[in-house]
């Protein structure tokens, strides 16, 4: 059992899920790049902690890195290579059947096609001519705000690490392809791309809905019922928001342009989903009093319409 993640994320090695999750959101929150600008300490750890939850919150990767460790991670490794190699080792001599080809076995253990320098074996009959190498898969979790905002993360190919740009807009389930950053190619020929699948971690602030975001502020009952000024926060800072007097709880202000903003495309909106919280009116007499005077401004049935569309046909 490999434990540097789990030792990341400060979960023991049998955490569930929802302890992994937590633990993620807690530390993504200390040390994210917005709270801790210039501390390059903590935009270190904070690529820590989303490496970490990248692999442990997925079942089939979480599994892989328990067996082999950060070796499940390298593109193009096929877990049943890795088996028999680890086997292989363990005998201390090849097998009965005259031996093991260990070029053969760690080329298929990482994309089942790299030769002693990289490109590909021609067998016999092959082209002789450049060939272009594989395309290799791989999956990229990336944290709200960078998959919103767009950025730079770095990944580990084949023991080099690449730079990825992140356009801004990117969504959770899209893709990018970095070309040239897949398997060499064979007798000169270009390599393959890198195809990249993105996974976006949860925001502690905000929502997303296509382009927009969602952001839930709560707000008083007097602030509903006057109306008010209030300070709300957006990917670029805080702004005033005018809550109209008679705002309703559930109801949603729209900030045009604080969204996302993708690439080649308009921004989109900032959607601010108001909550009335109410006082705890419990043991003060004053305040049941005006709760009191409050309901007598009732001049209708709050739930008829609900009641009407419960019965209808």
């Amino acid at each position: 059992m490999h434990r540097q993640y789990y030792d990341t994320l400060g979960v023991p090695t049998d955490a569930d899920d929802k302890t992994i999750k937590k633990a993620y959101r807690t530390l993504a929150q200390k040390y994210h790049p917005d709270r801790n600008a210039g501390d390059t300490a903590a935009e270190a750890k904070f690529k820590e902690v989303n490496n970490a939850y990248e692999v442990l919150s997925d079942t089939a990767k979480r599994k892989l890195y328990d067996e082999f460790g950060e070796d499940a991670e390298k593109l193009g490794f096929n877990e049943k290579a890795a088996r028999g190699q680890r086997d292989w080792r363990g005998q201390g001599s090849p097998g009965s059947d005259g031996g093991v080809d260990m070029d053969d076995l760690l080329s298929q253990m990482f994309g089942g096609g790299l030769g002693g320098r990289g490109g590909f074996r021609a067998g016999p009959g092959a082209a002789r001519g450049p060939a272009k190498g594989r395309d290799i898969s791989a999956e990229m979790t990336l944290d709200f705000r960078t998959a919103v905002r767009g950025g730079e993360r770095m990944i580990g190919i084949d023991g080099k690490q690449v730079t990825v740009r992140i356009p801004p807009g990117v969504r959770d389930g899209g893709s990018l392809r970095l070309r040239g950053q897949g398997l060499a190619g064979a007798r000169g020929g270009p390599a393959g791309d890198l195809l990249l699948t993105i996974s976006v971690a949860d925001d502690l602030v905000f929502e997303r809905d296509g382009d927009n975001l969602i952001l839930e502020v709560p707000i008083t009952l007097s602030e509903a019922l006057r109306g008010a000024t209030i300070e709300v926060p957006t990917l670029e800072g805080n702004v005033n928001l005018k809550v109209p007097a008679g705002a309703q709880s559930g109801q949603s202000l729209r900030l045009r342009g604080k969204g996302v903003t993708p690439k080649a495309k308009p921004a989109g909106d900032l959607l601010v989903k108001l909550k009335v919280r109410l006082p705890d009116a419990r043991g003060h007499d004053e305040l049941n009093d005006a709760i009191a005077a409050l309901e007598a401004l009732y001049t209708e049935d709050v739930r008829a319409e609900l009641r009407g569309r419960v019965g209808a046909p």
